[in-house]
């Protein structure tokens, strides 16, 4: 079971590489870490097991975040209805951006990372619509389009087994100006 204590935080080289592609089909291995990242996010989202296990929150994780250079990201978004399915739940192997919208977004409280033990205030803009390709747990290609928050989110794990970091989009001269046109989302 992945704990906090399996994440590496800022300044650790490996999230500053490139991750290396996963070979297909996928190795029992692959698998395995696939399904122990999202159980770790939905245990994050639980409260009692979030408590009891000490885990801070998190919609996504990637594997660099665990010290493992693949590219494999997990995501797991609730639904503001605490009754109804979350409103995206994958593992995606070799996720890549196809195309994105020319207008831009981002979170109106900004971001945090798994992997950042720190506030880090400003906007981190993003692509407000974004068409991915990935393959799922059973080696099946897999196109997704994803906006608004959704979009953001996978957009931050994709960063992530790219080497970059959610603060390295933030306007360091000004970090909470907004070009005309972005979207803010609450």
């Amino acid at each position: 079971m992945i704990t906090m204590d399996d994440i590496i935080r800022e300044g650790n080289p490996t999230l500053r590489e490139v991750a290396s592609e996963v070979s297909l089909p996928l190795s029992e291995e692959d698998i395995a870490l696939g399904k122990e990242m999202m159980e770790f996010l939905k245990n994050s989202q639980d409260p009692i097991k979030a408590e009891e296990l000490n885990l801070r929150g998190g919609v996504g994780l990637a594997a660099p975040q665990l010290d493992i250079s693949k590219r494999i990201i997990a995501v797991h978004v609730p639904s503001a209805d605490p009754v109804a399915e979350p409103t995206l739940s994958t593992v995606m192997y070799n996720p890549k951006i196809l195309s994105h919208s020319v207008q831009d977004a981002c979170l109106g409280e900004g971001e945090g990372c798994l992997s950042v033990d720190r506030e880090v205030p400003g906007y981190v803009v993003r692509h407000a619509k974004v068409t991915i390709s990935y393959y799922d747990a059973d080696g099946q290609k897999q196109k997704i389009r994803l906006k608004n928050y959704e979009a953001i989110v996978v957009q931050h794990e994709i960063d992530h087994i790219n080497g970059v970091m959610f603060y390295d989009h933030i306007n360091e001269a000004n970090p909470f100006s907004l070009k005309e046109g972005v979207l803010v989302i609450d």
